[in-house]
């Protein structure tokens, strides 16, 4: 049984750095892209810091890949390195996705030079 979608996709894809765990589940891609379509941004980054730790590495499919950090951007658009860690991907694997990872290079950008929001006056942060 896949305990965690990393190894779901370890028993899958296979993986560059470990052998693939021993299972008796059968390896369904389909279930394995719902669990992936469901997951939550920290579940997608740690499959691509495991699977991926490089930008040229690993044996995900190229359309895993793109999925992957498309739901996790989706669920963090303020985060200006995962922002550009998609778009290196992309890049890689582009040129079809040029002008998306360019979009999202300049989505954080943007994210960098916005100013940082003053505490409200009146309220209290959670540290005080």
């Amino acid at each position: 049984m896949h305990h965690t979608l990393t190894e779901h996709a370890r028993c899958l894809y296979g993986d560059e750095y470990r052998p693939a765990p021993a299972c008796d589940v059968g390896h369904d891609e389909h279930g394995f892209i719902e669990k992936l379509t469901f997951a939550d941004a920290d579940t997608l980054v740690a499959l691509l810091d495991e699977l991926c730790p490089y930008l040229v590495d690993g044996h995900l499919p190229v359309r895993i890949r793109n999925l992957a950090y498309r739901l996790a951007v989706l669920q963090r658009p303020d985060d200006a390195a995962l922002l550009r860690r998609a778009a290196e991907s992309l890049w890689m694997h582009g040129p079809d996705w040029d002008d998306i990872a360019t979009g999202l290079v300049q989505r954080a950008d943007a994210l960098d030079a916005a100013p940082v929001q003053p505490s409200q006056p009146g309220r209290t942060s959670p540290d005080s």
